[in-house]
């Protein structure tokens, strides 16, 4: 399914368990509940952004942006990330109201009922989203499905939470369990903002690096050596670059020729690869003078 469309469900899907949730919460007063609906109207919103930034993201090259288009993506991941934090604090706010008057609590069981049908919607589209994104490499479903995750494992550590309350009587326990998801619902947002920062000022790919040396390698008996490999990623593309040393006998067309065939070997063992290699002569060549 493409991009557009798993960003579309996402948001409908987003709408109809916000509904659900807040259900839940009308019908208990249970401030644990109302934090995990607060964090549906985040998931909506972010959500939204979601689609933007695919749609632009699938834009081919242009004259302003040569490379495309897809580092949106890192940067809607980003921001589904603060919104994560953005929800955390919504919560913490909510809970420390209720800290040291805690609301009167009713039909937990029910509620809580209604709570598991929401998340197991929400658990579904997780899913759905995390798998479209591994398939196309998309930086912003990634983030959509991390952060629906999160609601998921919040959720659930709101029905233990309350199942406790339930048996108890302590009302206190309400409060305390929204502080609790809010803090590891926040460090997932954090988790996110530090992954799309390291990717926004290009990480070098390691494990394509890697592979760039293994093809090479195979094929050493055509050159004399090679440097500055060089790799950045944006969206599901690699960018990468590197030197390779030549004869200096060697004519242009023959270069041209060895440069042609690494680069095609190259794109069938890492399809979404987009290799520049730059030709220098052997003679008197100023990198092997400093191996010296």
């Amino acid at each position: 399914m493409k991009k557009q469309q798993a960003a579309f469900m996402a948001i409908i899907g987003g709408i109809a368990i916000f509904g659900i949730k807040l259900f839940a919460y009308f019908i208990s007063n249970s401030v644990a509940l109302l934090s995990d609906a607060l964090e549906s109207i985040v998931n909506i919103t972010a959500s939204g952004l979601m689609f933007f930034s695919v749609y632009v993201s699938e834009k081919p090259a242009d004259d302003t942006h040569n490379y495309g288009h897809q580092k949106i993506e890192e940067i809607s991941r980003m921001i589904e990330g603060l919104f994560i934090i953005i929800a955390a604090v919504l919560i913490i706010n909510a809970a420390i109201g209720n800290l040291f008057e805690s609301a009167k609590l009713v039909k937990l069981n029910l509620a809580i009922g209604i709570s598991m049908l929401a998340t197991s919607l929400n658990a579904g589209l997780s899913w759905f989203l995390g798998h479209t994104a591994e398939k196309s490499g998309s930086a912003a479903l990634d983030g959509d499905a991390k952060h629906l995750r999160s609601d998921v494992v919040s959720s659930i550590g709101v029905w233990v939470g309350l199942f406790f309350v339930g048996l108890t009587g302590w009302s206190l326990l309400d409060p305390i369990i929204a502080l609790i998801i809010a803090a590891l619902i926040s460090r997932m947002g954090v988790g996110l903002v530090l992954k799309s920062s390291y990717q926004l000022m290009d990480q070098s790919c390691k494990k394509e690096e890697e592979k760039i040396r293994e093809v090479l390698l195979r094929h050493r008996p055509s050159f004399k050596d090679f440097h500055k490999v060089k790799t950045r990623r944006q969206g599901n593309q690699v960018f990468a670059e590197l030197h390779l040393l030549v004869e200096s006998s060697i004519s242009v067309e023959d270069a041209h020729n060895l440069t042609d065939h690494l680069e095609e070997e190259l794109r069938r063992e890492l399809h979404n690869m987009d290799l520049t290699i730059h030709i220098e002569p052997l003679r008197n060549n100023p990198y092997l003078a400093s191996k010296r």
